[in-house]
Formats: structure tokens, sequence, C-alpha cells
């Protein structure tokens, strides 16, 4: 099934990609979401390709406010057609496709392709998780503290994680899920985010990282996400260690 999974993303993926610069990539702003065309020629390739493969598995989109019941099924496909759209409009490469298949509450299967980068995070749980086909295994260093964000250089909530964390470095990366795998492919260490995000943002990742050996958890009260009910979350922290998570927690929570 992983196999087939990583078909379905590097194809769509490679489709999103020769949407680049066109007008399909253009969009309109609906409160802090950027809204294309390209996102809804996704969900149809996406989701598509999903049901003709898997015809008993229902699908749960980002794109298909129907699908979002808070009633979920039993096991079902949860896609994010394109993590990274604002990224993909401006042209940059951070811009992922990613499927993850839940089930029991919790990503069973996670498919990830950042199709501008070259790169194919998939998991499976208690199976571990690879790039590119090499399988993902974090090696903590305590004398690196690398930070990871879609600016530039650390704001916000991210600039306060950087200075009490006492980081020794930043990577600018693209969607909310590619910052995820790079924390567990080792490019950085610590994530935050102290914005709302969604189980389509992070499901994939989640499973990805977990398999790798590091931790994703939320930024503000309980620390492990039920994929059940509501699909927002307050905000989210990835580490190469529960121990450095629960720090940038720790220091992102005081005054």
């Amino acid at each position: 099934m992983l196999e087939q999974l990583s078909g379905i993303v590097t194809s769509v993926g490679r489709e999103i990609l020769s949407w680049r610069g066109s007008h399909a990539a253009q969009g309109t702003w609906h409160g802090s979401q950027l809204k294309t065309e390209a996102d809804l020629r996704a969900h149809a390739a996406l989701s598509t390709q999903l049901r003709r493969t898997f015809p008993d598995i229902a699908v749960v989109s980002e794109e298909d406010s129907a699908s979002q019941s808070p009633t979920r099924p039993s096991r079902y496909w949860l896609i994010d057609p394109i993590d990274g759209t604002a990224s993909f409009s401006e042209g940059f490469a951070g811009v992922v496709t990613q499927i993850a298949l839940i089930e029991d509450h919790q990503p069973q299967l996670g498919a990830i392709y950042a199709p501008a980068l070259e790169l194919l995070y998939l998991a499976q749980r208690g199976k571990g998780a690879t790039l590119n086909g090499k399988r993902l295994r974090i090696a903590s260093d305590p004398r690196r503290r690398v930070l990871i964000d879609n600016t530039p250089e650390p704001r916000g909530a991210t600039k306060l994680a950087f200075e009490r964390l006492h980081c020794t470095g930043y990577v600018e990366s693209g969607s909310i899920s590619l910052k995820i795998c790079r924390v567990a492919d080792g490019t950085a260490d610590v994530f935050v985010k102290d914005i709302t995000v969604r189980d389509w943002d992070i499901a994939p990742a989640h499973l990805v990282i977990g398999e790798s050996g590091g931790v994703l958890a939320g930024l503000h009260g309980a620390a492990e996400f039920p994929y059940a009910g509501g699909y927002e979350h307050s905000g989210i922290v990835a580490a190469t260690s529960v121990e450095l998570a629960a720090e940038a927690r720790a220091a992102l929570s005081r005054p």
C-alpha cells in the first residue's frame, strides 16, 4: 500500500510543479489561507487516484469541506493536496502534496512529496520512515540547536524560541509538513508554530517524525493529538527529542 501511495503523491506532485507560474498558481486570501485553482486541481487529482486505487476507503480533504465531519470514518485518507500554497504561488520550492491513512484515531501510513526539491518521505506505523528510500533515524547532538521556519530570519514566536532555546542556527523552509520532516531528516532540530494548524497539515509528517525517533506535540495544552472530533490545534512543536520539545513548550509559555 505504501508503494502505491508513493506513486500517487509523486505523480500529483509533478502535476503541481507543472502549474507553477500559470494562472492556476494565482489566488485569493481567505483569512490566513491562500486559495488557488491549483489547490482544487490537486485535490481532484489526489482524491480521484485514491478512490480509484482504494475504493473502499473514504477521503477527507482540506479542499472538501463536506468531507470534514466531526464524526469521522473508522478508516480514511486525510489529504492536503498542496501544503504551502503561498510558497507555491510565489515560486518557492517548499511545497508538498501529502496523504495520511488514519485508523484508530492515529496516522498509520504517510506519504509526503516535495516535487521542486525531489524529496519523498514515507512512513508506516511501527515500520519506520524513509527519505528517498533511505531510513531516517534522528541522532540528537546536544551541542546543536537549529531552528526552522518559513521566514528569512526568525520572527515573532520563532524569534523568541530562538533566543530562549539558545539556538545555534536557523533554516528557512516552506510548508508546515516539510518543516516537520526537516527535523526528522536532521536538517533542523526544532520547529515551533503558534498559529492554528489542522490535522491535514500535520498527520503525515507526524508519523514521519515519530517513526524517525522525534516528537510532534501541541504547543499549548495537551501534548498528544487525537485525530478525532475537531480538526484544529492551537500551535505545535516538532523536535528531535521529548526533552527539547518540552523545553520549547516551556520557553514559549513564559511571559
